[in-house]
């Protein structure tokens, strides 16, 4: 038989060794630890040696197994392991293999990035408040050598008897040690980050498959700021699924894996709407699990089902199943907002197939007889969707309604947002005996009643593409004599906030709602909270969404910062005005988002030396301070006359000193 190297001390070295039980292949098995040695079961086949290799012991261990490939599934950070099996095989002419989990495809926005752990630990040490590390025992000794490290840093390490001995030799003890086996889910890292108060989080980017998405989705519902060492080496590599396959065609035999897992997509559900692929896999299929309505739409093939939504409990069933063939079903096309994004990291043991379908979409533009690739593609089912924007800046939206009295819903704030004369068709059961589809105005449809399962075409041909600059026209805003942020002023404020597409942000002292109205304009897929105390100007901000059709501001009428305290941790904060409380506004930001972007914009001395002294108390980083000095021109007789503008104070930072 030909004999195969596996590196591993991964998920993905133990899926690997896992599946090549009892292949046609002598498989060595090299770990660095006996903890990595006792998570890979042995087999007649498999052979597995722990112990960390130099260079030289690699090339001899490639000579001694005589090795026709060998595959790389060590972690992304070890990166000098990984440079030493590169070059170990290059010198002994040696197939090689690197296996790599994808990096997440996580919002990291408001995270800190660091090549390593010492500069983590450098920058770490110049700030204030508790830190949770995730990323093993080996990079403890950097962490250890900042001031108060033993106070306020928790170790989430192995339980294993060297790693805690380690832990405490450097002076990590006690609740300062979490000795844990990951990877963790969202609550367990929320339940820890309170659990030790951590204003920040250090991970790395391990992937899917190292829980990184969950670990970033805990900080920001904590409102800590992650510390992200990067990954060292940039790299090219394979699957689990892909090295599984080149093993099987380098070596002409066949996985004989317990389990064989299709995921397909049952497209708009009509009997007409099954692929071909899908139709015979359904119909060779021991168990098929989706939702009540897709097995229903499924039980023609007369095959055991249960019904399952949430990716984690659809993988248990799979794990704890004696069918050999199982399908999992998902409405509409495995592509698009399907759950299948979900469930494949948790299914790739399987190697499973994927077959797509044709999704709702699909079918209900070639009942149109229209194309759908220049349209923006949207759901509001179960999901937030500013739809309202999109459809004043595309001429074309299809759009999946949101259940019962969705479709109801969208039309009505359509209307309200101004938008009521644009061309509507509503298609209810797309491909179902009872499918109906109905064309008119937002206006015109608004009262009628619509199925649950529907999806909309939208066409505004007076929707305007054009890129919004940053400080709209003071005249664009509907006004009082509630104060406004002026257009030069505004401009620079909204620069310094650097804004982005999505995420919360506050707007404390909010007037008229121009600086909160050209965020949620930018920010189209977050939420802006303009916070105003006097109720005049509330009713005006809401007029001013109702004008400019800006409907992703919420309006909280009260004084901050008392009602700070219900808000979600925020991304950005403006302060426009704040009635003599800047400082405890600024704590309360801080304590919900210590990573927080923040500008205010003053033009009295007291409140710019509030400011300043506030800045320094806190410890901000990346702070500036602008002066803006405007002059407008007026019309005198034949002349052109400039008159000067109150001067202002533009101040930004970011929580966290600077390293």
């Amino acid at each position: 038989m030909n004999n195969v190297i596996l590196f591993a001390g991964t998920t993905e070295g133990r899926m690997i060794a896992e599946a090549l039980r009892d292949a046609p292949l002598n498989v060595y098995v090299s770990v660095a630890t006996e903890y990595g040695e006792a998570m890979i079961e042995p087999a007649e086949n498999i052979r597995v040696v722990h112990g960390r290799k130099n260079a030289e012991e690699i090339r001899m261990l490639l000579r001694e197994t005589q090795a026709a490939l060998v595959i790389d599934a060590t972690h992304p950070y070890a990166a000098e392991v990984t440079k030493a099996i590169k070059e170990a095989c290059r010198e002994e002419s040696v197939e090689y293999l690197r296996v790599l989990r994808k990096e997440a495809h996580e919002d990291t926005e408001g995270s800190v990035f660091v090549a390593d752990a010492s500069e983590a630990a450098v920058w770490l040490d110049h700030t204030e408040g508790n830190v949770l590390l995730t990323v093993g025992s080996k990079e403890l000794p950097e962490f250890a050598k900042m001031r108060d490290a033993g106070e306020r840093v928790f170790a989430r390490i192995l339980s294993l008897p060297d790693a805690v001995r380690q832990a405490a030799e450097l002076g990590f003890t006690g609740r300062h040690v979490i000795a844990m086996q990951g990877p963790f889910s969202e609550e367990l890292n929320t339940a820890m980050l309170r659990s030790v108060d951590a204003r920040y989080l250090v991970t790395k980017d391990t992937g899917a498959a190292g829980g990184f998405p969950e670990k970033i989705r805990a900080a920001r519902a904590c409102g800590v700021t992650p510390v992200v060492i990067k990954r060292p080496l940039e790299e090219e590599g394979v699957s689990v699924p892909e090295c599984l396959r080149t093993l099987s065609e380098r070596f002409s035999f066949t996985l004989d894996t317990e389990k064989q897992v299709t995921i397909l997509g049952v497209g708009t559900g009509s009997a007409g709407s099954l692929t071909f692929d899908a139709d015979r896999a359904c119909t060779g299929a021991e168990l098929i699990i989706g939702a009540k309505r897709v097995t229903n739409a499924l039980a023609r093939f007369g095959k055991p089902s249960v019904n399952a939504i949430l990716p984690k409990e659809i993988a248990k069933i799979i794990e704890e199943s004696d069918a050999g063939k199982i399908v999992v079903a998902m409405s509409g096309d495995t592509g698009f907002y399907s759950g299948t994004k979900n469930l494949l990291p948790l299914l790739e043991k399987y190697c499973p197939i994927v077959l797509p379908g044709i999704s709702s979409v699909q079918g209900f533009a070639s009942r149109l007889g229209v194309s759908w690739d220049d349209a923006v593609l949207l759901s509001a089912h179960g999901r937030a969707c500013n739809y309202v924007l999109k459809v004043r800046r595309h001429q074309k939206v299809i759009l999946l309604s949101g259940g019962e009295g969705g479709v109801q819903a969208i039309l009505g704030t359509l209307c309200e947002y101004g938008l009521g004369a644009a061309k509507v068709a509503v298609g209810e059961n797309i491909s179902y005996e009872n499918e109906r589809i109905t064309t008119g105005t937002a206006e015109s449809l608004r009262d009628e009643s619509f199925d649950s399962l529907s999806l909309l075409l939208i066409e505004n041909p007076a929707a305007s593409e054009a890129v919004l600059s940053e400080g709209r026209p003071d005249d664009d805003f509907l006004r009082t004599e509630v104060p406004m942020t002026k257009q030069e002023v505004r401009a620079v404020t909204l620069s310094k906030l650097r804004l982005m597409r999505s995420g919360v942000l506050w707007d404390v002292g909010a007037g008229t709602g121009s600086v909160s109205l050209e965020m949620a304009e930018t920010c189209e897929d977050g939420t802006v909270y303009a916070i105003e105390r006097k109720e005049e100007a509330c009713q005006l901000i809401e007029e001013n969404k109702r004008h400019l059709g800006v409907p992703n501001v919420n309006v909280i009428c009260g004084k901050a910062p008392d009602c700070l305290q219900d808000l979600p941790a925020p991304d950005r904060v403006f302060v426009g005005g704040s009635s003599g409380n800047l400082r405890t506004i600024l704590d309360v930001a801080l304590e919900k988002n210590p990573g927080v972007r923040i500008v205010l914009n003053t033009v009295t001395a007291e409140t710019f030396a509030e400011a300043v002294t506030a800045m320094k108390e806190f410890k901000v980083r990346n702070a500036e301070i602008t002066e803006i000095n405007v002059s407008r021109s007026r019309k005198v007789g034949s002349y052109q006359m400039m008159t000067a503008q109150n001067p202002v104070y533009v101040i930004s930072f970011e929580g966290g000193a600077d390293a």
